[in-house]
């Protein structure tokens, strides 16, 4: 008895995984409620508003850096940083991307809010960095001109 007990949980468990993975139960039916993603919205201000960022305020003490023109689409080097103090969070959102929230970093106490990255760019969009203090959202941005083939186009 115990081998067909162990044989149905299996096939049960299989097939309930099998149905989630090929997308015949959707994970709604097997999740309470699930959060919205940045990560696939669509717009900046859907990627804003799922990341929980209702207003962020310009900011002289964040800093992005980026090439006034990229060659390289494929390969943009952006650089992010900032001298506020208490930041924990910092996230990187490329405006004209098709999915424009690009990365998002958590920051433990007492490290240095600076992070680098390489982001691939659809065309020419602004390079917006978000840092959180506390409860609250502080910005800065720097317009990338994206050439196709790096023929200054």
């Amino acid at each position: 008895m115990k081998r067909r007990t162990f044989l149905k949980n299996t096939l049960a468990v299989t097939a309930t995984g099998t149905a989630v993975g090929t997308g015949l139960i959707s994970g709604n039916a097997l999740a309470s409620e699930e959060k919205a993603n940045p990560f696939k919205a669509t717009s900046l201000e859907d990627a804003l508003k799922a990341a929980g960022i209702t207003e962020h305020e310009a900011s002289d003490k964040i800093t992005v850096k980026a090439p006034d023109l990229a060659e390289n689409a494929a390969v943009v080097p952006v650089e992010v940083s900032s001298t506020l103090e208490g930041a924990s969070e910092v996230r990187i959102f490329i405006a004209e991307n098709p999915t424009p929230h690009a990365a998002n970093f958590m920051l433990g106490e007492g490290s240095e809010a600076l992070v680098k990255c390489r982001f691939k760019m659809g065309k020419s969009s602004d390079v917006i960095g978000v840092f959180k203090v506390g409860d609250k959202y502080f910005s800065a941005k720097k317009a990338v001109k994206v050439t196709k083939g790096g023929c200054g186009g």
